[in-house]
């Protein structure tokens, strides 16, 4: 590393723009090896931000996302194995076999069989949110509880327990958190999804988590703390990233009448305008990171074993190559490529219910409050420049 490499900057100078550092990367058109002050003083990264790249990168098996690899980013001095052996920290036939056991959890069949509760959950939340006083805040009223409430429902968590765990999850992504504070909260959340999973041992409830006992425990593979672990993962996942979508694509369409407008006469056209809201704001784009297993020659820069790599999904889903015109919000481009849900082996297994999630919420919002509005300038909202999965804080709104 030389004393001229960058430090990796994180926050967003704009939420409708990548980094200005991200973009140049970009320019360059290979890997850039840079530090990143959160690995440690002079820590080195390869910065990676071409589409192709990443994909690569995310599809290789030389690129390791075992938490356990020498070198594996956001470790902790005296962590625990709770956090590594998730399943996104696994790779090969260890993380096809886990995987291979909750993917039938969410299926399209699946999914669309969910799809009247959680219509009925998202007009639960504005019926709520409309008999309350104005302005609201979208986030506490909508963003949320919707994803909260149906993750919860998937699983076999109840729901009294969300702040709770909203709180821990919070702390996880917290940029600003000690690591003791990290420690901290990710054990509360496994203890308390590992009571839960002890009560449904004794007696499997038809969810997921239920499910997942009865079926595990007739292959002979059962493991408790696996399978809290997993619970972790998806509760976590499940309702930070779609509540964030949920926050920002609202701004986006309240920011665009015209869009807006298009979108309420011809519902039809959301799930396009989904996939290009997911490209545009790309929310979770440090969490895929990788450790090179042997020297590997990456977009023209050789990576050496043992090398970090961070993937800049926001700047490659703007991709020149892949997205022409891609720094302008087109919800008729049909965004196909994006990577917001990663790619390969490891990209979202939720992403059916999140898109689902997010058209309907997107359409009922449309649909009932054609008058809603923000009720501050966009570029006053407090926006989530200190987390891992960027958002908003609070969306106060009226109509």
């Amino acid at each position: 590393m030389t004393a001229a490499a960058q430090e990796l900057e994180i926050a967003r100078a704009c939420p409708y723009s990548p980094n200005a550092q991200h973009i140049a990367f970009q320019q360059q058109g290979r890997p850039v090896k840079v530090t990143l002050a959160t690995l440690g003083p002079g820590a080195p990264v390869w910065a990676v931000s071409n589409h192709a790249d990443i994909r690569t990168m995310l599809n290789d098996a030389r690129f390791s996302a075992d938490r356990q690899q020498q070198g594996f980013p956001f470790q902790v001095d005296g962590q625990p194995g709770n956090f590594r052996r998730t399943m996104i920290s696994m790779d090969g036939a260890e993380h096809r076999e886990v995987r291979r056991s909750v993917t039938g959890e969410f299926t399209l069949k699946r999914m669309k069989a969910l799809q009247p509760r959680i219509q009925q959950i998202v007009d639960d939340c504005i019926d709520t949110m409309l008999a309350g006083p104005k302005p609201a805040d979208l986030v506490s009223a909508l963003a949320l509880p919707v994803p909260s409430l149906v993750i919860c429902e998937q699983l076999g968590v109840p729901y009294e327990g969300h702040d709770f765990f909203q709180s821990r999850s919070h702390m996880l992504l917290l940029r600003g958190a000690s690591a003791e504070e990290r420690l901290r909260a990710l054990d509360e959340l496994i203890d308390f999804l590992g009571d839960l999973i002890t009560e449904k041992e004794a007696e499997p409830t038809d969810d997921l988590l239920g499910r997942q006992i009865v079926k595990l425990r007739e292959a002979g593979t059962y493991c408790h703390q696996d399978l809290a672990r997993m619970a972790f993962l998806l509760l976590v996942a499940g309702h930070e990233t779609t509540a964030n979508m949920i926050s920002l694509g609202t701004m986006a369409l309240l920011d665009r009448p015209a869009d807006a407008d298009a979108l309420r006469a011809d519902p039809s056209k959301l799930p396009v305008a989904v996939e290009e809201l997911l490209r545009y704001f790309t929310i979770a784009e440090f969490i895929p990171t990788r450790v090179a297993t042997e020297d590997v020659e990456l977009g023209g820069s050789l990576i050496k074993a043992g090398d970090v790599l961070v993937a800049l999904c926001n700047v490659a889903n703007r991709d020149p190559s892949v997205f022409p015109d891609g720094d302008t919000l087109d919800l008729q481009r049909g965004a196909r490529h994006q990577l917001a849900f990663g790619f390969g082996a490891h990209q979202c297994l939720g992403q059916n219910l999140a898109r689902m999630e997010l058209e309907i919420v997107y359409a009922t919002l449309l649909r009932r409050i054609p008058t809603l509005r923000s009720a501050i300038p966009t570029r006053e909202l407090p926006f989530k420049h200190d987390a891992d999965i960027y958002g908003i804080h609070a969306f106060p709104v009226t109509w």
